[in-house]
Order: structure tokens, then sequence, then C-alpha cells
């Protein structure tokens, strides 16, 4: 399965990277153009068993967005997003540059969400909890970050990550080279219907 997943993940990174330069040359000018600050955001993540990358995107939030709040997920209609971000994320065309960390092997085309180290939850109330205390954190470092998942499919944006981690438990039990190809099949419906950062049903 790893050696099958780690090929396609190979080809199709290579395939997509090729294939989306030109809309890479778009999304830099537009960028720039909004507020002539930097194109790229690069971010260290946890890979499989904790290991830490660095995970590049285009940049869709306001420079020094988390100077004063610290690493928390970015929810809907997030003031720190900009507005050619907000396409961005609708769309997930903010982590094409994603593509080259798969391609390097940080990544898996599917795959629970590569976290933050330190990052934090913040729940009603403004309570932050950090994600190493929520159950299931642990189970999810067993397989390879993914660009899209199981969570990331079947859940709201802004679920609770208890709930995220359990779908992530799942995809790890259960991955499979059919439930792969299904999975990016629907991140393509959700990227045509712009509803990756919706708080509803996403398909």
């Amino acid at each position: 399965m790893q050696g099958l997943k780690r090929i396609f993940d190979i080809a199709l990174s290579s395939a997509g990277l090729l294939i989306s330069a030109p809309l890479w040359m778009i999304i830099m000018l537009v960028i720039k153009f909004e507020d002539e600050g930097s194109v790229f955001f690069i971010q260290e993540r946890m890979g499989r068993y904790g290991k830490t990358f660095w995970v590049i995107k285009f940049r869709s939030m306001i420079e020094d967005a988390e100077k004063e709040s610290g690493p928390i997920q970015a929810v809907e209609r997030d003031p720190r997003v900009t507005k050619i971000g907000r396409i961005l994320r609708k769309t997930a065309m903010d982590e094409l540059p994603q593509l080259v960390n798969i391609w390097k092997g940080d990544m898996s085309f599917v795959g629970p969400r590569a976290l933050r180290p330190e990052e934090r939850e913040v729940r009603g109330g403004r309570v932050s909890v950090r994600l190493e205390e929520v159950p299931g954190f642990k189970d999810r470092l067993a397989v390879t970050p993914g660009l899209t998942g199981l969570a990331q499919v079947y859940l709201p944006a802004d679920a609770p990550r208890r709930r995220k981690f359990r779908y992530d438990a799942l995809y790890v039990r259960k991955q499979s080279f059919c439930l792969d190809l299904k999975l990016i099949s629907l991140s393509f419906w959700i990227t045509f219907k712009g509803k990756w950062e919706s708080s509803e049903k996403k398909i």
C-alpha cells in the first residue's frame, strides 16, 4: 500500500506542478498587487511520527497574522484573511505549493491534516487547548499527513478537533488506494464548488 501510494504521489504531484504552473503566476501577481506583501507563506508542520517539516503555501492572510494570537486555526470569515485569500482558501488554491511537499515526501495527497507544533484550539469562551491534549492526537501521527483526507472532506471546516481526530483515526484503520482515489475525486468537487472553508456540509 505505502509503496503504491508513494509512486502515485510522485506521479500526480509532478503532473500537478506542470499543469498548474500558469495558475501559480497569476496567483502570485494578484497577491503582490493586493498588499505588496510576501507571496509565499512557510510554516512548520508535523509529519509522520511527529517529525517536523516546512510546508509551503500561498499567503492568504495579512502579514504577521498570528503575532498577537499565536498559532490558532482560521475560521470562516476570519478578519485576518485578505480579499484574494478568501478566494484561495475557499478553493484550496492557497495549498497548491504543497505539491512540492508531496513530491518531496513530506506529505501525501491523502491523510490527516498536517498540524503545527504547539498549535492550540480555541473553544467556547475563548479557552485555548493544546492539540496534544485532545484525544486521538497521537494516533493520527502513524501515517503521512495529507493535502486532503477523510476529516477534511466530510466535516465542516470549523468542526472540533476531537471530532476531526476521530475521522483521522478511522482513515488510519481503513486506508486503501480505492479510498484515496475517492477522497481525491471528492476534493476536486469541493474545490469546484469553493466550499473548503464552509461551516456547513461540503458534499
